[in-house]
């Protein structure tokens, strides 16, 4: 995501940090990597010929001196670069039943988008359930309902019915228990008349209160044109933008929605269920400059665990009763983010190291073998793996019924070991008021240097 202008941003302010002498040649230099970078991310060409420009102007003020300067240069192209993100707007879900109404043009992602939406709240807590309205696209209502059980999730649609507001007031009785509700309406080629009388019908019904826009990130700089008009015909309140992972083009998305002050709820960085995250510019500029993100790591980590479930480890943790299954669950958990490559740039310091991509693509295949080994255990060695250090002729038992080698069951001793060790130190935090900023960098730094087999 943005990958490359994450890379010159970083370069950038090392060459100001590292630089004995500020001269023309190195700002020129620093400046046309900046204009390049923020081009080919597709953001406005204005935008950037301001940016350049402030950052000219401390260069070259005679009264700013050395260290001084260079301060003064990292910290305009950090506030610059955040005031062209926008402001953070957090989807606050106040009212006893909050009904969610999410607007968008054909091909933008939005049924896949309220199924994200509604794994992430259902994860956080809330009763939610999944409306289908696309009374248009044949397809629309079947991929909602196999989306809702695919995940688990309450899903009300009408196969039959083709009236949209005659759908809802079926529904809306049965609606009561939740106090989440997001609603899939129709899409167009275009914002016609049609749409937007449609869409007000429905508001006037429904009584929303938030509609959302969902948009695709490829449109890049067109993304400001149809935020303004969305806003001017329907009084959207905010915006999801969804495929942040497959374009160029983020940059220009991001910023245009900034300029029409339509603020950004979440990205959408992938396919998968979990791959959905707030949009906060503060921490999304964090990452660019390779700093972190641990708060969206957290955040993220709460989208693929139950928590139920995790209250029954950390039980078992307490007593001393960490077995070999829970430490295999954790880790498809953890594999259900994408991977250690795709949450590297949340943990400070990690954005640039390599991971070999046939070691991402071997993982799955070590967890099955994982799983065929614990198959092959009586239930006193899943409950007390110390065992199979002690008495080798286990381990040789279990390498034969499970088809795998020694290497294997060591692999997954070792992860053993380590996720114990972990969760040992995470003890010592009050997880009900979070960890704070040094505990979450003290984490980081035990962990990440060690090689995690996520």
């Amino acid at each position: 995501m943005l990958e490359k202008l994450g890379e010159v941003l970083k370069k950038t302010t090392d060459k100001v940090a590292n630089a004995i002498f500020l001269d023309k040649n190195l700002v020129d230099n620093i400046i046309r990597d900046l204009q390049r970078a923020l081009i080919e991310a597709d953001v406005n060409i204005l935008l950037v010929k301001q940016l350049s420009d402030k950052i000219k102007k401390i260069a070259f003020d005679e009264r700013i001196k050395g260290i001084e300067k260079k301060e003064h240069i990292i910290k305009i192209l950090h506030d610059e670069l955040l005031s062209i993100l926008g402001k953070y707007k957090k989807l606050e879900l106040n009212e006893k039943q909050n009904r969610i109404l999410l607007l968008g043009l054909y091909g933008a992602g939005k049924t896949t988008t309220i199924a994200k939406l509604g794994n992430y709240y259902a994860k956080r807590g809330n009763k939610v359930a999944l409306v289908g309205l696309d009374v248009h696209r044949p397809a629309a209502k079947e991929q909602l309902k196999q989306l809702a059980e695919k995940h688990k999730l309450n899903v009300f649609v009408d196969m039959e019915e083709n009236d949209a507001i005659k759908t809802w007031k079926k529904f809306e009785p049965k609606l009561k228990g939740y106090n989440l509700i997001l609603i899939d309406t129709a899409g167009r080629h275009n914002l016609d008349k049609e749409l937007v009388k449609e869409i007000k019908s429905l508001g006037k019904e429904i009584e929303p209160t938030e509609t959302i826009l969902v948009m695709p990130a490829d449109i890049g700089q067109a993304a400001k044109t149809q935020a303004q008009e969305f806003k001017d015909a329907l009084n959207i309140t905010g915006v999801i933008i969804t495929r942040m992972d497959s374009t160029a083009k983020g940059g220009g998305a991001l910023t245009a929605c900034a300029e029409t002050e339509a603020g950004i709820y979440f990205l959408a960085t992938g396919e998968k269920v979990n791959d959905i995250e707030e949009f906060n510019p503060e921490s999304f500029l964090s990452r660019l400059l390779g700093m972190g993100d641990l708060s969206q790591l957290i955040e993220k980590i709460k989208s693929i665990t139950n928590e139920d479930e995790q209250e029954k480890i950390q039980k078992r943790l307490e007593e001393g009763k960490l077995s070999l299954t829970d430490v295999v669950e954790q880790v498809k958990s953890m594999n259900q983010l994408g991977g250690f490559d795709k949450i590297k740039s949340m943990i400070p310091g990690m954005s640039n190291a390599k991971i070999p991509t046939e070691a991402l693509g071997a993982q799955e295949e070590k967890i099955k073998k994982w799983e065929h080994i614990i198959n092959s255990m009586t239930q006193e060695e899943k409950d007390n793996p110390e065992l199979l250090k002690k008495e080798t002729s286990r381990m040789t038992r279990i390498s034969k019924g499970s088809g795998v080698n020694n290497s294997n069951i060591r692999s997954l001793l070792k992860q053993y070991d380590m996720l114990n060790e972990m969760m040992k130190t995470s003890q010592s935090v009050d997880m009900s008021k979070g960890m704070n900023q040094k505990q979450l960098m003290k984490l980081a730094r035990k962990f990440g240097g060690k090689k995690m087999k996520f």
